[in-house]
């Protein structure tokens, strides 16, 4: 599994208009992409990982900080541009593999005590953010 994770001060989602999930406060953003060979570990990792990652302010973590997590699916996170011109999506995972894990990861988070908010996997999504600091990382478990 490979996700972006963004510190931002907010965050929402919108599918044809309508708003599918939000953060009106500081947390994170994370768009996840899953790969052929993904499974329930990695998703519990990947969840561990983002609920203890120390990047918001002062060195602490949404799990700390009682912060929430805006979780996207993102399957473009597995395009392949080192040939042509066109991306090649055959890394990124069918969206029957795709789905569970990454619902997997939002249920591990709650579970964890994260609130989560969602897009909808599969729709066209409208992603607005304020990236604060600006803190942008690539985790790959």
């Amino acid at each position: 599994m490979r996700a972006v994770v963004q510190r931002v001060s907010r965050a929402r989602v919108t599918v044809d208009g309508e708003e599918t999930g939000a953060l009106d406060g500081p947390g994170l953003l994370v768009l996840v992409g899953v790969t052929h060979g993904d499974g329930p570990d990695e998703a519990a990792r990947l969840a561990r990982k983002v609920a203890e990652l120390r990047v918001l302010r002062g060195e602490r973590s949404v799990l700390q900080e009682g912060a929430g997590v805006l979780l996207v699916s993102q399957f473009t996170l597995y395009g392949d541009t080192r040939r042509g011109r066109r991306p090649s999506w055959t890394a990124a995972a069918p969206g029957p593999v795709a789905e569970p894990l990454v619902d997997a990861v939002a249920d591990a988070l709650r579970a964890a005590g994260v609130p989560v908010a969602t897009g909808r996997f599969g729709a066209d999504m409208a992603v607005e953010l304020v990236n604060d600091g600006p803190v942008t990382l690539l985790l790959e478990v």
